[in-house]
């Protein structure tokens, strides 16, 4: 059986010797709030599990995959699609081959119906989204899009963002966010 998001949080957590009151500031969560996360008492919005990713200093994904990474390159075949499970409001997968020093961080993103829960917040670097399937609405800033498929955009990740589903069919997109620091 594969182990609960929390789960997961509690051990990468306790493996980087970080204590909860640590990541609670690093996140701007409460420590019961993420102690409820870590004992499977609370759900986690997409927003929280994105902040929690960055304090531990992994892919949001690194709670959605089946298999560990390896540090090369990787092929993929479009017919290894992992399933979002049914009872989870969003879905990452990891597309990259985890590279030592990537750049890049390709994740192919599932937001179930009605997927409308955080607010906007920025983080380090740059993030190009590219919507597959069904209407992806984005906050940016002060503005609202809503993106259909095969429209994208390019943007500066510090500007505050939150991506909703506010419709009744499923999200897909593909995020592209940079990792690394640019050389100049």
């Amino acid at each position: 059986m594969k182990p609960t998001i929390g789960v997961l949080i509690k051990s990468l957590r306790l493996g980087q010797k970080k204590t909860l009151k640590q990541i609670a500031e690093k996140t701007e969560l409460s420590i019961s709030f993420l102690s409820q996360v870590e004992r499977g008492k609370s759900s986690i919005t997409l927003e929280s599990l994105k902040k929690i990713s960055e304090a531990l200093e992994v892919s949001p994904s690194y709670f959605f995959s089946e298999k560990p990474a390896t540090k090369s390159s990787r092929v993929r075949r479009g017919g290894n699609k992992s399933a979002a499970p049914s009872n989870f409001p969003f879905v990452y997968e990891d597309l990259s081959g985890d590279l030592k020093t990537r750049l890049l961080e390709p994740i192919l993103v599932t937001l179930q119906p009605h997927e409308d829960n955080g607010t906007p917040f920025g983080h380090k670097g740059e993030e190009f989204v590219y919507v597959l399937e069904g209407v992806l609405t984005l906050l940016l800033g002060e503005e609202e899009h809503d993106l259909h498929p095969g429209d994208s955009i390019h943007m500066d990740s510090s500007t505050p963002h939150n991506w909703l589903n506010r419709t009744g069919e499923v999200v897909r997109f593909l995020c592209v966010n940079s990792v690394g620091e640019k050389e100049q």
